[in-house]
């Protein structure tokens, strides 16, 4: 093998070994947290929060990564104001008083180069429980608008809202809570 090809092979080699994190900014456009709860078992209710913020960093090479997302509880839509009001109430989400809902991940695993879950620590109302986020779908691409790498995924946990101060009206309104964030990133 001549000098040059042996730089080149090494130079190669140097750049997959040192792959940096990369971190990418939450889009509060493409991004959407969800809840969904049995209602008295007439129907599950479907809701969701319209503002959201946070980072992604993924090292894909380190098979590692971190997730912090903040939501603003006062941003529920329920699709209708007068209820959208109600579950901001102190029986609920009291966004006078918590006006944000945290999730900062504290270990990311991977299967190939995909993140498939998410463990870390969810605060609700000031009461922080750990939860697993399952990441049941993941891509990453060239954004073809922005033209910057972007990453995507969906990813689903179930709570209970009692564990959280927010029991009232269980088990008329199931106490297990389904969350699911669709979310969408944009590489800093």
């Amino acid at each position: 093998m001549n000098k040059l090809a042996l730089a080149v092979a090494l130079s190669a080699f140097s750049a997959v070994a040192v792959a940096a994190p990369e971190t990418f900014n939450i889009d509060p456009t493409h991004t959407a947290p969800r809840f969904e709860y049995s209602h008295f078992g007439y129907s599950n209710q479907q809701h969701r929060f319209d503002k959201t913020s946070g980072k992604i960093v993924l090292d894909r090479a380190a098979k590692a990564g971190s997730v912090d997302v903040t939501i603003d509880t006062k941003s529920v839509n329920t699709g209708y104001a007068l209820f959208n009001g109600h579950i901001q109430g102190a029986d609920f989400f009291d966004t006078e008083k918590f006006p944000a809902i945290t999730f900062k991940s504290t270990s990311v695993k991977f299967d190939g180069d995909k993140p498939v879950a998410v463990e870390g620590n969810l605060t609700i109302k000031g009461v922080t429980k750990p939860v697993t986020l399952t990441v049941t779908s993941f891509h990453s691409m060239p954004h073809p608008m922005l033209k910057k790498d972007a990453i995507g995924a969906n990813a689903v946990t179930k709570v209970k809202r009692s564990e959280f101060n927010m029991g009232k009206n269980v088990p008329y309104v199931s106490d297990e809570v389904t969350l699911a964030i669709a979310v969408e990133a944009v590489k800093e």
